[in-house]
């Protein structure tokens, strides 16, 4: 199958781009054509700026390719929704921009309603997990029988060796943004000063820079900045030997993503400390991992202390984890699955 993956430009993406990376290079394994096509717009109140190029870059496609729009690159086409139409045009939503953390009232209603309009006029909706579906469903009208649920795969990693020195080595990823909660988990982590820990954050630090320099200046604040290293994002060979030398791995999110590091974390055999709005959290067995409500910096500090002082439940939960991480499926069966969803 040939495939067009229209994605916004970097400057605009709000999500971690690992989940289309993955699938993209499954496809490609499985013998599928694929190609990305960039549009350039600034989210959120610029997209009418786009409908120009975005039906150009329609018009330029051949009529044997399928058309695939990123879900925040969707806004984009408010003034083609015939043309969306015509291509059978398919969206693969990890995150719908009107749910998207630091928005004007108005400017959420205006993405909204241009969501609402365009959603339907789709062939399909390719969803990363079912807490997107349903907030599909529920919050934006779409008939659930239109969507499909591909979640992410997992490779078969290394598992992770640990620290194996004083203390605890608690690795998080994502970018520096509002809901990606890591301010949640600094918070989590400030009242423990009594035992040793170390907490490494990788991710983008240009996706919200006054949100970046606010975790900066929190980690500060805290106290805790000594103890926290913020790597921004890894070459793929200093990323592995981070995940190696993990104890622990731990989320905040403050709303919904598609999980792919926590899943990552289980085929690794880490413990994981995490929100319970987190899409993968119905993959971490209860005796795999601490699992909080969200929000929830207390009870999540409280959850991380144990998890710390004791080798013993390090070790119980991360062989749990390792078992779990075992029944997950990979990237090729998903790839599979992502194409049964684009020919149904």
């Amino acid at each position: 199958m040939r495939i067009a993956l229209l994605v916004p430009s970097r400057s605009t993406r709000l999500v971690d781009p690992a989940y289309q990376q993955r699938l993209v290079g499954a496809l490609r394994t499985a013998g599928h054509a694929i190609q990305f096509r960039e549009i350039a717009f600034q989210h959120p109140s610029a997209r009418m700026q786009a409908p120009q190029a975005a039906g150009a870059i329609l018009a330029s496609l051949p009529r044997d390719t399928t058309i695939v729009v990123d879900g925040l690159a969707l806004p984009a086409f408010e003034g083609v929704p015939e043309e969306l139409s015509a291509r059978h045009t398919v969206a693969l939503v990890q995150h719908c921009a009107a749910l998207e953390t630091g928005l004007g009232e108005r400017q959420r209603a205006d993405l909204r309603a241009a969501e609402q309009r365009l959603l339907p006029r789709l062939h399909r909706v390719v969803v990363s997990n079912a807490s997107i579906r349903d907030r599909l469903v529920t919050e934006f009208a779409l008939n659930p029988e239109r969507i499909r649920v591909v979640d992410p795969g997992t490779d078969d990693l290394r598992r992770s060796i640990g620290s194996r020195g004083p203390g605890c080595s608690i690795l998080s990823t994502g970018a520096l943004m509002p809901r990606k909660g890591h301010d949640i988990l600094l918070r989590a982590l400030a009242p423990l000063w009594d035992i040793e820990w170390r907490l490494t954050i990788v991710g983008a630090h240009d996706r919200d820079c006054v949100h970046t320099q606010r975790l900066f200046a929190l980690s500060e604040e805290l106290g805790i900045a000594e103890r926290v290293c913020f790597t921004g994002e890894l070459p793929d060979a200093e990323m592995e030997a981070v995940w190696v030398k993990a104890d622990v791995f731990a989320r905040a999110n403050s709303s919904g993503g598609h999980g792919i590091a926590i899943a990552e974390a289980l085929r690794r055999g880490l413990p994981v400390a995490l929100t319970s709005n987190s899409p993968a959290a119905s993959l971490v067995p209860s005796d795999a991992g601490v699992i909080c409500e969200p929000g929830d910096h207390a009870a999540l500090s409280q959850g991380l202390r144990r998890l710390i002082f004791s080798a013993d439940l390090r070790a119980y939960m991360g062989e749990q984890a390792w078992q779990a991480g075992r029944l997950l499926p990979d990237w090729e069966i998903q790839a599979a699955r992502f194409i049964e969803a684009l020919r149904s």
